[in-house]
C-alpha cells in the first residue's frame, strides 16, 4: 500500500486491501452476462469433462456457430484448448481459474468431479511510500555481523512487482526469472515495489546506495512477477507463482503482499510447499487492526509485522495470533527503479536534518543562510538570497512558499507546529524554489541556528525510503536464507525454529499480537544452530529452543524450558 507521492509510483492505500465481495465482478461479456473469476479445484484427470461441462452449460459461453449451408458431411471442428474462460491453468495441482457466469459457477459445485469453487482472491502489495529518514534494518536484523559467503548454496525466490535489473545496486548475476501474463518482462519493474524489496534482500556492497541482508551477489535470486503497476494480482497467480519459484529451486519464497480473505486451495499450496521443504515468508499486512491476511495466517507461512528503528510496533501492522516474526518496515531505505526515487535533503551548519519534501516545491538543491521568517503570513524581509525558515499555521503552505519567494529567498524550510513529521503539499501551486519539512522539535533547534549556511531541496534518485509490512518481510527471508547457509543440513522447520526461538523479545514477554516471537536476529540463530544443531535444544518457542510444536507447520505451540529468544 502506499500514499500518493510526486513519484507516482504507487496508488494503493489501506482500503484497496479491502476485498469488496467473497467473489469478483468481471465486465460483462459481449452478450451482456456478467462473469465471475472463482478458483475450482478437481479430481485428477477430470479438468477436460469440466471445461465441457461449463461449455455446456455456461449461460454466458458465446453462441454456437450456425451450421454450414454446405449439405456434405464435416468433420465436427474441435472446441480449442484451453478455451477462453480457463484463465490460468494449475495442472500439476489439479487447479484451475476460471471466468465464468454465477449459473455455471453454480453447477460447478454440483458437479461431481469437482472438489472446491472459491473466488480467486487478490492479493495486493504491502508498503506505503515513506520520506527520507536514517536507514536501520540491516544491524537491526545482526545481518553486519555474519558474511554471506556462502550463501550460493540458498535461491531465494521474490514474488512480487518485477526487478530493474541494470540498477546500480542490485546483482545482475545469480538472477533469474518469469512472469505472468500481462505484467511486462521480469526485468523490469513499472510498479517499483519489488525492486525494493529485493534490495533489502541482495543491495550490493559497492560503495553507493545502500545494502541488503545478503550483499555480496552470492545468494542466488528467482523474480516471478506477478504485478503490474496496478499493485494486484489473484491467488491462483500466487500459486502459480510458488510453483516457479519450486522450478527455480528455491529454498525460501519471500511475498510482500497479501490480501483479507484466506483461500483453501492457496492454504493447502502453501502446506504443500512446507512439506517439501520450502520456507513460505509473508508480510502480516498494513491495515492496523487485528484482522488476518492471507497467505501470512496460514499455518505454513511465517507472518512478518513491521518495527521501526525504535524496536517498536508500527502502527500500520496488523497484530493477530498469527504474527510470528517482526523486522525493520518504518523508513526503509532500499532500491527503486533508476529515476524514481527521491533525496530529501537538509543541512544547517554541516549537520544533517531529517526533512519531507513538499508536493509542488520545485526539485533542486538550493543553498544559501538560514534566515526567520514566522509564520510568513506576509511577504518575508530580510531573506533576499537566503533560505527561510518558517513556522506552520494560519495560512496555507503554498502562501508560506510564496511569502518566501515574495521576499526573494532561495528555498524554504517550514517546521510542524505540532509532534511528528510534518507532511504537507502545495496543491495547485508550483513553486519556483525548493522546500522542505521538518518536525517542531528540529524547528527548535534550528531557531538557534539563524544564519547559518543551509543547503536545502531534493533530487532524483535510484534510492527511496517505504513503509510497509512488505518492508519487514524481505528482512526476514533474508537473513532466513543467511542463517540456511551456515546449516545446509537442516530443514525448513528447523530454520523457521531457530528464527523463532533466537528473536529479540519486544512488547508484552512472551509471544505477542504485536510482535509475535519478536525480532528477528541473524547471528543469534547461527550461534543457536552451531550449538544446539538443526534439532534444537528442546525447548520451546517462550523460552528458545523448540524442536517444532503441536505440528510441524506452525512452531511454537509447545511448551518447554529453554533458554534464550522469547521468554
Amino acid at each position: 500500500m502506499s500514499k500518493v507521492s510526486k513519484l507516482g509510483m504507487f496508488a494503493i492505500t489501506t482500503a484497496a486491501l479491502c476485498v469488496a465481495s467473497a467473489v469478483h465482478a468481471e465486465q460483462p461479456d459481449s452478450a451482456g452476462h456478467n462473469k465471475e473469476r472463482v478458483l475450482v479445484e478437481f479430481k485428477p484427470g477430470t479438468q477436460r469433462l469440466i471445461a465441457d461441462y461449463v461449455m455446456a452449460n455456461d449461460a454466458s459461453k458465446p453462441e454456437p456457430t450456425p451450421p454450414p449451408t454446405d449439405t456434405k458431411k464435416k468433420e465436427k471442428p474441435r472446441e480449442p484448448w484451453p478455451p477462453k474462460f480457463i484463465v490460468l491453468g494449475l495442472p500439476e495441482r489439479n487447479m484451475m481459474a476460471l471466468e465464468v457466469s454465477a449459473n455455471a459457477i453454480q453447477g460447478l459445485r454440483n458437479n461431481p468431479n469437482v472438489i472446491s469453487v472459491e473466488p480467486d482472491e487478490k492479493r495486493y502489495l504491502y508498503s506505503t511510500q515513506y520520506e527520507p529518514s536514517t536507514p536501520y534494518g540491516i544491524s537491526q536484523v545482526q545481518a553486519d555481523l555474519l558474511s554471506d559467503g556462502a550463501a550460493g548454496s540458498r535461491t531465494l525466490c521474490i514474488i512480487d512487482s518485477g526487478y530493474d535489473l541494470g540498477h546500480p545496486d542490485l546483482p545482475q548475476t545469480n538472477v533469474s526469472g518469469s512472469f505472468d501474463a500481462g505484467t511486462g518482462n521480469w526485468y523490469t519493474d513499472e510498479n517499483g515495489h519489488g525492486t525494493h524489496v529485493a534490495g533489502t534482500i541482495a543491495a550490493l556492497t559497492n560503495g553507493e546506495g545502500v545494502v541488503g541482508v545478503l550483499p555480496n551477489g552470492q545468494i542466488n535470486l528467482h523474480i516471478v512477477k506477478v504485478f503490474a503497476e496496478s499493485g494486484w494480482a489473484y491467488s491462483s497467480s500466487l500459486i502459480a507463482a510458488t510453483d516457479e519459484c519450486v522450478t527455480a529451486g528455491a529454498q525460501v519464497i519471500n511475498m510482500s503482499l497479501g490480501g483479507s480473505r484466506a483461500s483453501k486451495a492457496e492454504e493447502r499450496a502453501f502446506a504443500n510447499l512446507a512439506n517439501a521443504g520450502v520456507l513460505s515468508v509473508a508480510a502480516a499486512g498494513n491495515d492496523g487492526n487485528t484482522r488476518h491476511s492471507y497467505p501470512a495466517s496460514y499455518a505454513s507461512v511465517v507472518s512478518v509485522a513491521a518495527v521501526d528503528a525504535n524496536e517498536q510496533i508500527a502502527s500500520f501492522s496488523q497484530q493477530t495470533d498469527q504474527v510470528e516474526l517482526a523486522a525493520p518496515g518504518v523508513g526503509v531505505l532500499s532500491s527503486v527503479p533508476r529515476g524514481t526515487g527521491e533525496k530529501v535533503e537538509l543541512t544547517v551548519a554541516n549537520t544533517q536534518y531529517t526533512a519531507t519534501s513538499i508536493d509542488g516545491a520545485l526539485p533542486i538543491i538550493a543553498t544559501g543562510a538560514l534566515a526567520a521568517c514566522g509564520i510568513a503570513d506576509a511577504a518575508c524581509t530580510n531573506v533576499a538570497n537566503q533560505v527561510c525558515l518558517i513556522e506552520r499555521g494560519v495560512v496555507s503552505f503554498a502562501e508560506k512558499v510564496q511569502a518566501c519567494e515574495a521576499g526573494g529567498g532561495v528555498g524554504a524550510v517550514i517546521y510542524n507546529n505540532e509532534p511528528g513529521e510534518l507532511l504537507a503539499t502545495l496543491g495547485d501551486y508550483a513553486a519556483s524554489i525548493p522546500a522542505v519539512g521538518i518536525s517542531a522539535a528540529d524547528g527548535a533547534t534550528l531557531l538557534t541556528q539563524l544564519g547559518s549556511s543551509t543547503s536545502v531541496g531534493s533530487a532524483t534518485s535510484d534510492w527511496a525510503f517505504f513503509d510497509g509490512t512488505s518492508m519487514a518481510s524481505p528482512h526476514v527471508a533474508g537473513v532466513a536464507a543467511l542463517v540456511w547457509s551456515y546449516h545446509t543440513t537442516c530443514s525448513n522447520q528447523d530454520i523457521r525454529t531457530a528464527l523463532t526461538n533466537t528473536a529479540k523479545d519486544l512488547g508484552t514477554s512472551g509471544k505477542d499480537n504485536a510482535y509475535g516471537y519478536g525480532l528477528v536476529q541473524a547471528k543469534a540463530a547461527v550461534d543457536y544452530l552451531d550449538s544446539y544443531g538443526c534439532s534444537g535444544n528442546g525447548g520451546d518457542n517462550t523460552g528458545g529452543g523448540d524442536t517444532g510444536g503441536e505440528d510441524g507447520s506452525n512452531p511454537g505451540r509447545g511448551k518447554g524450558n529453554g533458554k534464550g529468544g522469547k521468554k
